[in-house]
């Protein structure tokens, strides 16, 4: 999840600006965690600790209530009946890495994936938005390859994968649905080499970019399994305490982490 985070602390000052390059400086003092980190931190919190995913995205949201949410999940966050509303954007992907690393067995990991997204996303394309990116962070952590694990997400999820980012990149434009952010995330992951250049092609793309780092993060995190440590240590200053103790809970429990 540590990468998942990164990406969405790195985008974050990018998000509608359209970045089309992948020069751009990765580190930026105006960076800050989103909504993306938050429902990554509830996620975990869940997990770890026994509770409802509705319960846990309800208590972190209003906790962190300006970190940027859609109109639709922060008016589910003043509701008091939790119910889901249909939705296929892609805040359900970019809150499930956790997921990806906490469950024995793929089936395990994309019904858990299934459940975290329900309770707001419930639309198919949310749902299969949630599912496509924990089973990528399921498969790079078991030791598949890119070609497996871009098979697998085309077979499985029927998300078009053959169009390169420079073929993608002219044309984007600010996409919230699971369906316009997905395939971009993927092609991402990759095309990259390592984990930073995973995180710069997905903010190259443009639009939505925090969310699309996010998913690409947490993907080219488990697969590549090396964060340099001056980018581990800039992720860190800018979370609360109470985040970076859900982190560290949740990563001596299910994760064993190579710094460079």
């Amino acid at each position: 999840m540590f990468g998942a985070i990164i990406g969405d602390i790195v985008g974050s000052c990018y998000e509608n600006i359209n970045c089309k390059s992948t020069d751009f400086e990765f580190l930026d003092r105006r960076s800050r965690f989103t909504d993306d980190s938050t429902l990554t931190i509830a996620t975990a919190d869940a997990i770890l600790n026994g509770l409802s995913f509705a319960d846990a995205y309800w208590e972190w949201g209003n906790r962190y209530p300006y970190a940027g949410y859609g109109g639709r999940f922060f008016e589910w966050l003043h509701s008091t009946e939790k119910k889901p509303y249909f939705s296929f954007g892609n805040g359900s992907a970019m809150r499930v890495s956790p997921v990806g690393w906490a469950f024995e067995t793929l089936e395990e990991t994309i019904e858990a994936a299934c459940r975290s997204a329900s309770v707001t996303h419930d639309h198919p394309h949310g749902i299969e938005g949630a599912e496509s990116a924990a089973a990528a962070i399921w498969m790079a952590r078991n030791g598949k390859t890119k070609e497996e694990i871009g098979e697998f997400i085309e077979n499985h999820f029927f998300y078009d994968l053959s169009r390169s980012l420079d073929e993608i990149r002219p044309d984007y434009e600010f996409d919230v649905t699971c369906m316009g952010t997905m395939p971009v995330a993927f092609r991402a992951f990759l095309e990259s080499e390592d984990y930073v250049s995973a995180v710069r092609l997905a903010v190259s793309v443009g639009g939505d970019s925090d969310t699309i780092a996010c998913i690409t993060g947490g993907i080219a995190d488990a697969f590549y399994r090396e964060i340099p440590k001056e980018v581990h240590s800039f992720m860190r200053a800018k979370l609360p305490q109470e985040m970076l103790e859900i982190i560290d809970q949740f990563e001596e429990k299910y994760v064993m982490r190579k710094l460079t």
